[in-house]
């Protein structure tokens, strides 16, 4: 069954390319979603998979490219609100 995680990804994630790091580890896992930079220097992604699928997308993003610092995950559990056919960098 398909869940979504709303997730921000807090600490130094802009300009390291952590976007085409997520976009990278959600195609190989089978995440769905998409992942784009904030103004305030987070990024966010949606996530919409299994649970089980997205918790190991999850200890990916936890580590990110080598030049990223995270700091934290903010994670929010949802019911899937739209259906994704890929993983997109927006």
């Amino acid at each position: 069954m398909e869940i979504e995680a709303h997730i921000i990804v807090k600490g130094l994630v802009q300009g390291v390319g952590y976007r085409y790091f997520a976009s990278s580890r959600a195609s190989r896992i089978g995440v769905k979603g998409f992942a784009r930079n904030l103004a305030n220097g987070d990024v966010e992604i949606v996530a919409s998979a299994g649970r089980s699928l997205i918790e190991e997308f999850i200890k990916e993003l936890k580590i990110g490219p080598r030049a990223a610092q995270v700091n934290d995950l903010v994670i929010d559990w949802r019911p899937p609100n739209d259906r994704y056919n890929t993983f997109e960098i927006r």
